[in-house]
């Protein structure tokens, strides 16, 4: 009875933990991120003139963040974003470079993978190419 008391505590309190795994050994995670936004419209843009989105984030939790690396869903778009930890309490911004090769409506995302896999968090940019 004891026993299932405990896995019916455990079970309940697991939503608010993040894992990540540590050479087969679970590890908690108390890392947070507060995203400002995690899509943007351009409206309308000119073709072959390329167009900046920028996203910031504050990490909310207690231990420093490491974006593991970014990745735009194609070639037309392009990222720039800081490579050192982002300190507890402190924020930090990821830049975004579209350049339209062809005229009409486009959606694109960009995946942010941090070294903490639970963080990972994947942008959206759209608008329409005249």
């Amino acid at each position: 009875m004891k026993q299932i008391k405990i896995a019916a505590i455990v079970v309940a309190v697991l939503p608010f933990f993040s894992f990540t795994t540590l050479k087969n050994v679970a590890v908690f995670s108390m890392a947070k991120i507060n995203w400002v936004k995690d899509s943007h419209h351009f409206g309308e843009i000119v073709q072959g003139k390329p167009v900046t989105a920028e996203f910031s984030f504050t990490n909310t939790g207690d231990e420093p963040i490491l974006i593991a690396d970014v990745v735009p869903g194609c070639g037309c778009t392009a990222s720039d974003y800081s490579k050192e930890p982002v300190a507890a309490g402190k924020s930090s911004k990821i830049k975004v470079i579209y350049n339209a090769a062809s005229v009409g409506s486009f959606s694109k995302t960009i995946t942010v993978n941090f070294v903490d896999a639970a963080l990972k968090k994947v942008l959206s940019i759209k608008g329409t190419v005249k």
